[in-house]
Order: C-alpha cells, then structure tokens, then sequence
C-alpha cells in the first residue's frame, strides 16, 4: 500500500506529460513522449550506467567531505567568537557568488577530472551543513549548559557531551538538504568541462539532437537525487531514533 501511494505521484506526473503530448502535439525534437523516452532509456542503459557510476563517485565524495568540513566548522564557530568573526562573512560570501561562475575557475585549478566536480559538489553541500550544525549549537538549551560548567565541565567536554549530542537534530537536516543540493554541483561542474558523467552525457546529447536521450539522462539523475535523498533520511532516522532511546 506505502508503495502504491508512493508510485501514485509517478504515474500522475506521466499522465500530465502524456496528456500535454496529445494536446499540445509538440514535435519530438522540442518534448518527446515518455515512450520514447523510456526507449532511449532502455537502448541507452549501459552508456547511461558508465557515466552515472561517474557521477555518483563525484557526488559521494563531495557529500562526504562537505559533511566532515562543515562538522569542523561549525564546531569551531561555535567555540571561538573570533573565528564566528572571521569565517562566517566568508561563508556568506562563498554563497553569495554563483556557482556557474565558479565552475570554470575550478576547472582551471584542478583540471578535467573528478576534483573539479568534488569541488563543486562539496562547496554546495558545505554551507547548509555547517549553517544547520551551527544553529544547532548556537541553541542548546542554556539549562543544560549551566548543569554542566555545575559539575564541572570545561568548554571542551561541555562541547562534545552536551552540545552536540543536543545539536544533532540540526545536522541531520543539514545533510538532508546536502543530499539534495549534492548532484547540482556535480552536474555543474561537468557542464564545464567533462569527458564523463550524467552532465557531460546530457550535454552530448543536446549537441547530436538526441532530446530523448537528454531527458532520459533528466530522469536518471532526478531518480538518484531521489535515492540519495531516501538513503540520508533513512540513516538520519535511524541515528535520530538511536539518540532518543
């Protein structure tokens, strides 16, 4: 039943695209039909297979990083005003610079290959992982702060058994988004300059007049987005139900 609910959403999505191809009878070349994307899907498996195990290394290592940087962060922020001082404009302005703009910077320093879009991927991902983990910090409840310093915890120890056990909930929603926002940069980033992945693949296609493929390429990596996203959420459940028992 959780499996018809969730394909319902699926299968209403086609019917609009369906339905907009027979009302609309837009040519192949500007909106194919979902047939004969699911063609291009099936005759195009295994050079979809080879670039998307590209893209998912990219996004992967991205993910992880900017998990294990903005954690680093965020801590150190949390302790040190100064440091709040110094990096937080930094942040603010590493996001304030669109990431399209970056791309070909970071092609230049690190080349063709997969630094570039771990770079990408990471420089996304880092900032909602160190925002969400430092709010949370930021927010311990004061109480339990004091009970503490009571007992007589120092900074340290107040950080690492208190605080963030508290701040927890904050950087599993910050992954969450991470999870999300993880294969834009990627995709970016081989836009740019790439012999491989989904993003070099989609741009391929679009060049060769291939539009089915281009959305065949489209619905692979809205559907590992997807499962991304599920695999964090589920993870993030399980610590979260593992820290409230």
């Amino acid at each position: 039943m959780r499996g018809l609910r969730g394909a319902l959403p699926v299968l209403f999505g086609l019917a609009l695209w369906q339905g907009a191809i027979v009302v609309l009878g837009p040519p192949p070349y500007i909106l194919p039909g979902p047939v004969r994307v699911a063609g291009a899907l099936w005759e195009n498996r295994a050079l979809l297979a080879e670039n998307a195990l590209v893209t998912i290394a990219e996004v992967l290592i991205g993910l992880a990083l900017g998990a294990v940087l903005g954690w680093i962060t965020a801590i150190g922020l949390a302790l040190s005003p100064s440091a709040r001082r110094m990096v937080r404009p930094l942040l603010v302005f590493s996001q304030s610079v669109p990431v399209f703009a970056l791309a070909p910077i970071f092609t230049l320093w690190f080349g063709y290959g997969l630094a570039a879009k771990i770079a990408m991927a990471l420089l996304i991902i880092y900032f909602p992982v160190t925002s969400a983990f430092f709010d949370a910090l930021v927010s311990t409840p004061r109480g339990w702060v004091e009970q503490a310093r009571v007992m007589g915890a120092g900074p340290g120890r107040i950080m690492w058994c208190v605080r963030v056990p508290a701040a927890l909930p904050g950087l599993l929603s910050g992954l969450r988004l991470a999870a999300v926002y993880a294969p834009i940069g990627a995709i970016i980033g081989e836009w740019v300059g790439a012999s491989r992945g989904l993003g070099y693949l989609m741009l391929l296609a679009n060049g060769r007049a291939k539009i089915d493929l281009m959305f065949a390429v489209v619905l692979v990596v809205a559907a590992l987005t997807i499962l991304l996203h599920r695999a964090v959420d589920g993870l993030a459940n399980r610590v979260e139900a593992r820290r409230r028992a």
